[in-house]
């Protein structure tokens, strides 16, 4: 086994989750990252917890959806195992990155109504969300599979105290912030409250790698338009130049450069799905690589992510309202160029450089 597994699977126990002795663990991830949770395993047992392991196969769920093509229910016996669990950890693998393409954006839309809330109860538990390199992620980002293998354990043994630290100057600033505002190059003029919300900073526990702070606006505070100039993969389908206008914190029209009818189903899914359920802002200058993976790019310098859909509990103050969905959708905006992040009135960021850094204009 490459040594660098069983320190990615370290990490995880260790940093991301602190597994202990008695604790109730669901590790997910496909056959192809089998080698990561037998590092797990081995770590999880030493530390007196208890696992299970649930084989996910994008081939065998692409079959069960499009066979079922209708309404679905939530099934209870999936529900009952993550009431039961204290520990869930999952990693992005898998052979085809496009496995799921031709399953039908409503029946997509249909099966997250049904698992919203075993999302939820998986969100309310310690959780962490990795990447295990395949050929399939590899290809998709450009890389040869050595070349990938390293740029996935790089960035996940990252100094994370010092990284911590870094962002934390971002965290402070946006808790004292009552209004940010948002534009970059012609398309892309968006403001929005945080007055009682809550900045996460996001170094590498739920999500490894991390590299971010985020937080949700206030619900129907919202307004303006924003070109997400940045491609995501999504249901396996790349959408492409997704551009959203919002009034009163709502989507009220929508287009893309490419699949936008999967936008359009996304948007559709449920009342909260055209809602904005977080704004993150990339940190982690480690990341510079553009790979068609979200759980990289969204952390990458010089970038915005806006997610519509479910905001998370922990960023949402007690006078505010909760998004609630059955998505949660991050798109990014690229802020290296013609680009501004205001917090009250003030430039905190330029041109993806931060107030606090040195070469700051």
């Amino acid at each position: 086994m490459d040594p660098r597994i069983r320190e990615h699977a370290q990490t995880i126990v260790d940093h991301s989750t602190d597994i202990d002795a008695g604790d109730n663990v669901v590790v997910h991830m496909p056959s192809e990252a089998e080698d990561l949770a037998v590092a797990l395993h081995e770590l999880i047992g030493d530390r007196g917890a208890n696992p299970i392991y649930l084989n996910n196969s994008d081939r065998a769920e692409r079959a069960f959806l499009r066979a079922r093509e209708d309404e679905f229910d939530t099934p209870a016996h999936k529900l009952a195992l993550y009431e039961e669990m204290d520990v869930y950890i999952v990693a992005r693998s898998g052979g085809n990155v496009s496995e799921k393409a031709d399953v039908d954006p409503e029946t997509n839309a249909a099966f997250r109504r049904a698992e919203r809330e075993i999302l939820h109860e998986r969100l309310s538990k310690t959780w962490c969300l990795t990447q295990y390199p395949t050929t399939g992620h590899a290809q998709l980002a450009g890389m040869s599979t050595e070349g990938y293998e390293n740029f996935v354990w790089d960035a996940v043994t990252l100094d994370w105290d010092a990284q911590r630290e870094f962002q934390q100057q971002m965290v402070d600033i946006m808790n004292d912030a009552d209004e940010v505002r948002i534009t970059s190059g012609d398309e892309t003029a968006l403001t929005m409250s945080l007055t009682g919300n809550e900045t996460i900073n996001d170094y590498g526990e739920a999500n490894l790698p991390g590299g971010e702070v985020f937080t949700a606006p206030v619900k129907d505070s919202v307004e303006g338009d924003v070109h997400f100039d940045m491609p995501l993969y999504r249901y396996g389908r790349e959408i492409e130049g997704a551009r959203l206008t919002f009034e009163e914190g709502k989507v009220v029209a929508h287009s893309a450069e490419r699949n936008e009818e999967l936008l359009t189903s996304i948007l559709d899914t449920d009342e909260g799905s055209r809602y904005l359920g977080e704004l993150g802002i990339g940190m982690n200058r480690a990341i510079d690589t553009f790979t068609y993976n979200m759980l990289f790019d969204e952390k990458m310098g010089d970038t915005v992510h806006m997610a519509v859909g479910s905001a998370y509990e922990e960023c949402v103050g007690e006078e505010n309202e909760l998004n609630e969905s059955a998505e949660h959708v991050d798109m990014i905006v690229d802020m290296s160029e013609n680009s501004t992040i205001e917090v009250d009135g003030e430039v905190v960021q330029r041109n993806g450089t931060f107030v606090f850094e040195e070469n700051f204009e």
